[in-house]
């Protein structure tokens, strides 16, 4: 019989000190404040929360703040602000400060000091979520749900392989306005129009400012109005976007593209590389699947797959996924790839925990949360394509509602956006009549060509309908549609697409 596995008792783990080096983080601080210039050389994203003593941790916070302000920080000018501080006072007090920068060691390797106190920061942290982990599932005192733990884990290791802090519950103002003065500075730098990633269609962007980090953006329509084609379009030129920065030498940071991952849950990944390849080289993804092609339409293909060999656009087509299973695998590109933007087609497809499988919109709640917890959690955009009921239909008006969204008011209200797709040419082709002959009636010739005057209007266009939009102002977009290629964009300077108007 095999012996059991010796798990350290309870009292024993509790007993062991937490990973920390207090040492090191006097000498560090010491070296800054000989040396203001440390913190500017660098690599390690060093944070207050990272030091394992509080007061060092204080000093910390309070040598960034006056850096911060231009001044410049020694145990002189900290001494007014830690007269009060009675944990400093039991240290030695102000001279405790004086003390720090006495031998001036930290001065000869600040960032491997750095290094050693952000690591032993994440060791303990690693600690905490290990505790967590075992303490949950030890508790068998409520519903067992093991496959949800698991998933709760992984995002808890997540945060720590990016270096958050699993305590940290809150940020400060000035951490927030820098963030926010950053949108604002790449807004300007954009020309004044997006200050989130490109859609690769101005004016869309110019109505919704680009796509927001955190945000939620649910895109829905009516079957054949080209939900997935605009999804896959977006996809493309922001993954394109960024390709082409890189190689501009551009700083990441600063451009309006992304690396993108697409969950593809009705179509394969050779369905939409086909779809993307057709729209590129400008060939008809019917005549590809059918093999109609010539040898010259081929080459095309072939060139435009060269060129796009390197698009940093990644497709996950694994079927009925769960939303704790794409919320996995959407944080190891993340980690794998650093992607920026997640896309997914489309949101009914996904499945919930299993808890409310028998309430259709408890689960289709449950999963529209899930989609804004990771759009917050990776602080990317997510598109989440989205299907419409068949009330639409119904109605002589064809442009969608908020009211029409599938199965749950919850999408709507977890939703940053919401855009509706509609081609009025789909409906007005259904609505043709016979073609007139010599001897048609003066009606029937009439009906044809009021049919025909219209149908010059609306062919090859299609009207986004900003229906939500915590950002800014609802509206329509319109765009060009080549149905041919499956391909968005924008519509030539002064084009009219009469009767919808924002």
């Amino acid at each position: 019989m095999a012996e059991p596995i010796p798990f350290p008792r309870a009292d024993e783990t509790a007993a062991r000190a937490l990973p920390s080096n207090v040492e090191a983080e006097a000498a560090f601080l010491g070296a800054v404040l000989i040396d203001n210039r440390v913190l500017e050389e660098l690599v390690t994203p060093l944070r207050p929360d990272h030091f394992f003593e509080p007061v060092h941790a204080r000093i910390f916070e309070r040598v960034l703040q006056l850096l911060d302000r231009k001044a410049v920080v020694t145990p002189v000018t900290l001494k007014p602000y830690f007269e009060a501080d009675e944990a400093l006072k039991e240290l030695g007090g102000a001279g405790y400060l004086a003390r720090l920068t006495a031998d001036g060691q930290g001065l000869l390797a600040p960032r491997e000091l750095a290094e050693q106190i952000y690591d032993l920061a994440l060791l303990r942290e690693l600690v905490a979520v290990g505790r967590n982990l075992v303490n949950s599932a030890l508790d068998t005192s409520e519903s067992v749900e093991p496959m949800e733990q698991i998933a709760s884990a992984e995002a808890a290791l997540y945060r720590v392989s990016e270096g958050a802090s699993v305590g940290n519950e809150a940020i400060s103002f000035r951490q927030s306005s820098l963030t926010a003065i950053q949108q604002i500075e790449k807004a300007l730098n954009s020309g004044g129009h997006i200050s989130g990633l490109t859609t690769g269609l101005d004016d869309l962007n110019h109505k919704i400012g680009g796509l927001h980090d955190s945000d939620l953006v649910i895109l829905a329509g009516r079957p054949a109005m080209g939900k997935t084609s605009l999804a896959t379009n977006i996809a493309f030129n922001c993954a394109e976007r960024y390709l082409r920065d890189m190689k501009d030498g551009i700083d990441p940071a600063k451009s309006v593209g992304a690396p993108v991952a697409f969950f593809s849950l009705e179509m394969s990944a050779d369905q939409l590389a086909t779809r993307i390849l057709a729209e590129q080289a400008e060939i008809s993804s019917e005549r590809l699947r059918k093999g109609s092609i010539s040898h010259q339409d081929f080459q095309q293909i072939s060139f435009a797959s060269q060129r796009l060999a390197e698009l940093p656009l990644y497709i996950d087509d694994t079927p009925a996924l769960s939303i704790a299973a794409l919320r996995t695998r959407a944080r190891r590109l993340k980690r794998r790839h650093d992607i920026g933007l997640v896309v997914i087609d489309y949101l009914q497809l996904l499945q919930g925990s299993g808890r409310a499988n028998d309430n259709r919109v408890n689960e289709i709640s449950e999963i529209s949360r899930g989609l804004k917890t990771l759009a917050k959690e990776l602080s990317v955009p997510v598109i989440a394509l989205s299907q419409l009921s068949r009330a639409v239909e119904s109605r002589e008006d064809k442009r969608p509602q908020l009211a029409d969204l599938r199965e749950s008011g919850s999408i709507e209200q977890d939703a940053d956006m919401v855009w509706f797709i509609f081609r009025e040419e789909y409906y007005h082709n259904a609505a043709k009549p016979d073609e007139p002959s010599e001897s048609s009636s003066p009606d029937a010739i009439a009906k044809y060509d009021k049919w025909m005057e219209r149908h010059l209007e609306v062919v090859n266009k299609a009207t986004v309908i900003i229906a939500k939009q915590r950002h800014g102002s609802t509206g329509n977009v319109q765009l060009l549609f080549q149905s041919e290629f499956t391909k968005f964009g924008n519509l030539a300077p002064g084009t009219s697409y009469g009767g919808y108007e924002e």
